[in-house]
Formats: C-alpha cells, sequence, structure tokens
C-alpha cells in the first residue's frame, strides 16, 4: 500500500496531506486485526496470535497509526538521543516508511531524572522518536493479548480504564457492613527498574528479537553510555504493557492460597495495590507470602516503605484518595490530605515564580492546575474540600496581588484583579480582548463549581477487542459526554 492509498478529508492537494488524513476507516482496519488477535487469544491459539500479530506490524494503517501517537503526544517536543523531532507532513511520512523489523537496531535512550512525591528522584528513560513509533507499532499488536489476560481489577494505563474504576471497586469491596476489615497496602520497589528480562523475554508474546533489542538498548547520561541489565523504561510506550503483563496474575496468585469467605479482594492501578482481608494475620502469614513469592519470579520485591497493614477505621491512602469507615459504619472516599497540599503547594510555587506575570497568563495556567485536580477527584466526597481549596487559592492570590502593589490600598486591588458577577463575589479576574477589541473577562476557575457525580465503574471482564462489548462501550462513551437520555441502568448492568 502506498501513501496515494490513504483516505483523505476533500480533495487531494498538494499542500500538508498528513492534517487531511482520514482516520476513521484506518483505525476500524487496524481494531478488526486486533479484534481477531483477541479471540485467537481468548482460544488459546498462539499461532495464530503470532500470525495476526506479524500481519498487523507490518501493516501499512498500523504504522500510520503508530506514528500518529507518536506526534500527537505530550512528548512529541521532546528529542531522544539523536535530537530528532517529526514535525512537518513530509518527516511523518518518511518515518512512516522507516518502520521495519528487518535491520532495525534501537538507540540508547536518553535518561533524565523526575522529582518524586518523597523528594527523592526517579529516572526517566527517553527512547527517540524511530524507537517510539515502533513500540507504538508493536503495542498495537501486544494490546488486544494484554486486554484478554489481564487481571480482572487491574486499572492502571489500561485502554478504556481509569482511577475513578480502582476507587470505585474499593468502594465496591469495602462498603457493606460485613465487608473486610483490613487492607493491605503494597508498593512495588523500583517496579519499571527492576523487572527481569530474562522474564520478559521468556513470557511476553510478542516479536522476541525486537523486544530482547529493546530491553539491552541502554542509556546515555551526562555524555556516557550505560548498559540495561534489568527494568524496561518509564519513559518508553509499550513498557505500561511489559510492567502490566508482568504483574498480571497476581490476583490469581492471592486468591489460590485463600478461601472464598475470607473476603479477599485484590485492586492494582500499575505497581500500587491493595488487598483486603478479614484479618490481619491473614494477610501477615497468608496473602503477604504469597504476593513476596510471586514478584520474586519476576525479579521484583515489595518496598518496605510503602507497604502495610491497615484497619479500615484508620483509613488508607490510594490514587490520591482517602478511603475510611467512619464510626458509624459508613465508607467516605475523599481526596486525601497528602492530594490536597501537594495541590495548593504547587499553586503557590508557581504563583511565587510568577511574580511579575500578566494575570491573564497566571489564570490560564492556574485554570489548568484547578480544573485538572478537581475533575480527578470529582467522583467522591469532594465539595467541602474543594471549598477548602478555593479559599486557600484566593488568600494565595490575595498575597500574591498584595506584593505587585506594596503601596496600593485593599479597595484598589479588589477593583483591579477581582469582581462580581451574581451571587458569586471576589471572582478573581481579568479583561481579554479579541482582535475585533471586543472584551470579555477571564475568570479564575472555581473548584467547587464541579458538580460531584457517581463514577459507575467499568465492568471487570470489558474490553474493547470483544465484539460481545462494543454496544456496552458506545452507551458508555455516550455517558461520559453526558447524554440525558442514556439511563444508568442500560449501562450499569
Amino acid at each position: 500500500m502506498t501513501t496515494m492509498e490513504i483516505p483523505l478529508l476533500g480533495a487531494p492537494s498538494s499542500g500538508s496531506k498528513w492534517d487531511r488524513i482520514d482516520w476513521e476507516p484506518i483505525e476500524k482496519h487496524v481494531m478488526r486485526l486486533q479484534m481477531r488477535i483477541a479471540k485467537a487469544t481468548r482460544e488459546r491459539r498462539w499461532g495464530k496470535v503470532k500470525s495476526l500479530q506479524w500481519l498487523l506490524t507490518h501493516s501499512f494503517y498500523a504504522k500510520l497509526l503508530a506514528v500518529k501517537r507518536v506526534v500527537s503526544n505530550r512528548g512529541r517536543k521532546t528529542a531522544g538521543v539523536d535530537g530528532k523531532l517529526w514535525t512537518t507532513s513530509k518527516q511523518k511520512f518518511d518515518a512512516v516508511r522507516s518502520i521495519k523489523r528487518q535491520g532495525y537496531r534501537p538507540q540508547p535512550l536518553k535518561c533524565i531524572y523526575i522529582p518524586k512525591k518523597n523528594g527523592k528522584k526517579r529516572p526517566l528513560g527517553i527512547p527517540t522518536m524511530g524507537d517510539r513509533a515502533m513500540q507504538a507499532l508493536y503495542l498495537l499488536a501486544l494490546e488486544p493479548v494484554t486486554e484478554t489476560t489481564a487481571d480482572k481489577n487491574s486499572y492502571g494505563f489500561r485502554p478504556c480504564r481509569s482511577p475513578a474504576d480502582a476507587i470505585g471497586q474499593c468502594f465496591q469491596a469495602l462498603c457493606l457492613k460485613h465487608s473486610a476489615q483490613w487492607i493491605f497496602e503494597g508498593d512495588i520497589k523500583s517496579c519499571f527498574d527492576q523487572i527481569s528480562h530474562s522474564w520478559l523475554t521468556a513470557n511476553i508474546p510478542t516479536d522476541k528479537t525486537v523486544l530482547s533489542k529493546w530491553l539491552a538498548a541502554g542509556y546515555m547520561e551526562k555524555g556516557s553510555f550505560y548498559l540495561t541489565d534489568a527494568g524496561t523504561p518509564q519513559g518508553g510506550i509499550i513498557s505500561p504493557a511489559l510492567a502490566n503483563m508482568a504483574l498480571d496474575g497476581l490476583e490469581g496468585a492471592v486468591k489460590q492460597v485463600v478461601s472464598r469467605g475470607h473476603k479477599v479482594n485484590v485492586v492494582r492501578y500499575a505497581d500500587d495495590f491493595i488487598i483486603t482481608g478479614v484479618s490481619k494475620e491473614l494477610l501477615e502469614d497468608t496473602v503477604m507470602p504469597a504476593v513476596v513469592a510471586f514478584l520474586k519470579t519476576r525479579g521484583l520485591e515489595l518496598s518496605k516503605e510503602k507497604t502495610s497493614i491497615t484497619h479500615i477505621r484508620d483509613g488508607f491512602d490510594f490514587l490520591g484518595f482517602n478511603v475510611r469507615k467512619y464510626a458509624d459504619g459508613k465508607l467516605l472516599i475523599k481526596p486525601s490530605r497528602q492530594s490536597v497540599k501537594a495541590h495548593l503547594a504547587s499553586i503557590r510555587e508557581f504563583l511565587k515564580s510568577h511574580k511579575t506575570a500578566p494575570t491573564e497568563v497566571v489564570i490560564r495556567k492556574l485554570n489548568l492546575k484547578i480544573r485538572g485536580w478537581a475533575y480527578y477527584h470529582r467522583h467522591v466526597v469532594a465539595k467541602k474540600i474543594f471549598s477548602y481549596v478555593d479559599h486557600h487559592i484566593f488568600w494565595a492570590l490575595w498575597s500574591w496581588a498584595r506584593r505587585r502593589h506594596p503601596g496600593k490600598p485593599a479597595y484598589w486591588i479588589k477593583r483591579r484583579y477581582f469582581r462580581s458577577n451574581g451571587w458569586r463575589d471576589w471572582m478573581f479576574s481579568t479583561s481579554t480582548y479579541d482582535k475585533m477589541g471586543n472584551v470579555s473577562h477571564l475568570d479564575l476557575f472555581s473548584a467547587a463549581s464541579v458538580k460531584i457525580i457517581r463514577h459507575v465503574k467499568i465492568r471487570a471482564t470489558a474490553t474493547p477487542f470483544d465484539p460481545a462489548y462494543k454496544d456496552y462501550f458506545e452507551l458508555r462513551a455516550l455517558r461520559n459526554r453526558g447524554n440525558s437520555l442514556v439511563r444508568m441502568d442500560d449501562w450499569w448492568l
């Protein structure tokens, strides 16, 4: 297939053809192949899985989608060790033609360090654009397998699943009066950096030659080359899928050593997980050894710092939420104190580093932060906390404005930076002008304006690569877009 056969939107022209590609038929073609791979996986026909994966990784349409993912994600402006980026239409089409298995040799990763919550730093390996596209291509062939064989209650880095689903499963496992009372909070030490290469090459159903090349590519740091003998780079597109496959089976390994009456439930999001149980002794003496043995075969171990056993009345933090059952027996899930403190600290730090920035820039940047944080937490008991956050943001902005005008009285600062609108007073705001000279107001987003909406957890067995769930995911998409005609009961079942 040549580029002349690419579906285009509108009439052909000599302009930027990449921007005019009609992606719908391309995505449908690749999805059909992915569904065939998933069907063969469910039937345990591994020879057919391998042949279909070969067909997909040599498909021109799949290569188009792989390059599209690389040039449209957040890392598209970050180059690898070769310093190359794909910005023009020609570069993108040349990249599609260059994706070939024969003669493929990945380049070393560019290693950078990013801060963690505990003050430490974790390494991030950045592949070149070409290696990212190759990983995205092989991920298209691997993902139907990972989704079909994944643990039912694994929610991290999987299509159509989110932290809200993981929290929803926590609620279902702990909300009743007779639910489990003890929680094993697990965290895997340096999961991405320590996964055994021999386990990955022996157990991941993908092209072993290409996978081995990725794992042995090494990395560059301060001009020096270093070999890699374990782990999968956190900056790689395919790395989350490899880590998920390494941890799939944890749910089965735990449930194999306990009986049904022990109320054991496993909820995992990437390398963070919780396990419920009826007693502390059960979790310490039976569940923990099973987890340790499971991880050891993959070259992994639990983090002693972050692993603990907690009673539900004391509560625990998971994915930025606090889950706790109070004296009246009611389970409430709220944004965790650590999440609130980190959010407010981020805003204060931003204001401190933008003391002289234009008000419009400050509001636009803050709106992104506030809206993102509030929408992440809008499915739990968060209304009072949203108001609390707004209150502290107001005082941070008031201090910011006072520092800019130390000689001005309070009423002058209010008139310059705040306005009233209906029932809302003291709205941090500025005036903006369009090209026609029309004036409008740009207001600071209020976290308290976000409605609390109950999230309906995804079905544990649902996967987008199974045609039996086609209608289910369509209804879910409609509901998520706010279609009031979709009844909750229709897609809850």
